[in-house]
C-alpha cells in the first residue's frame, strides 16, 4: 500500500471540524453567561442579523417602508451566540481547507521539482549521448577512409617498400669500429 494512498490528513481535518462543534457550543454557553460577551460580542451581531433578515423578508413580501422592531436582549444574545458558534465552526472548517490546499500545493511543487530534475538529468544524458555519437561517427569515418585506401581483395598486394642498409666490407667495419692504440 502506497504511503499517500490513505488520506490521513483529510481524516485529521474532519476530526478537527467535528471537535470544533462542542467547543463552539461551550463558547456559546460561556458567552451567554458572561455579561461582557453577552453585551458586546453576542448582542450587536444578533440585532444586525435580525434587522438584515427582517428587512430582506419585508422587501420580498412587498413591504417597503415598514420599520423593524429590534429583538429583546435575551433573544438577540441567543441569536448572536448561535452566530458566534457557527462562525467558529466556519473558521475552523476554512482553516482546515486552507491547510489542505497548502499541503496539496507543497506536494504539487515537490512533484514539479522532481520532474524538472528528471528532465534536466535526461537532457544531460542526451547531450552526453550526442557527444558519444559524434565521436563514434568520426571513428567510423576514419575506419572507412582506411578501408578505402587498401587495395581490392582480388589483387596481389605490392611488396612493401623496404629500406636496405648499405652492405659494407666486414674488414673495414671492424677496422673502423676498433680503437686506434695510439689514442689510448
Amino acid at each position: 500500500m502506497a504511503v499517500g494512498a490513505f488520506p490521513i490528513a483529510k481524516l485529521l481535518y474532519l476530526g478537527v471540524r467535528q471537535l470544533s462543534k462542542p467547543v463552539a457550543n461551550r463558547l456559546k454557553a460561556g458567552a451567554l453567561r458572561s455579561d461582557f460577551f453577552k453585551t458586546y460580542v453576542c448582542l450587536p451581531p444578533g440585532q444586525i442579523y435580525h434587522w438584515v433578515e427582517m428587512r430582506t423578508k419585508m422587501r420580498i413580501m412587498g413591504f417597503r417602508g415598514s420599520t423593524i422592531k429590534p429583538l429583546n436582549e435575551e433573544a438577540a444574545a441567543e441569536l448572536g451566540a448561535e452566530l458566534l458558534g457557527e462562525a467558529i465552526i466556519f473558521i475552523v472548517g476554512g482553516g482546515c481547507m486552507i491547510l489542505e490546499y497548502s499541503r496539496q500545493a507543497a506536494n504539487s511543487k515537490r512533484k514539479e521539482e522532481e520532474l524538472s530534475h528528471t528532465i534536466g538529468s535526461l537532457q544531460t544524458q542526451i547531450g552526453e549521448l550526442a557527444l558519444n555519437t559524434e565521436t563514434l561517427d568520426a571513428r567510423l569515418r576514419e575506419v572507412n577512409r582506411l578501408l578505402l585506401s587498401l587495395p581490392p581483395p582480388g589483387l596481389a598486394p605490392s611488396p612493401p617498400a623496404t629500406t636496405q642498409l648499405p652492405v659494407s666490407d666486414p674488414a673495414t667495419t671492424l677496422a673502423s669500429s676498433s680503437v686506434d692504440p695510439s689514442q689510448k
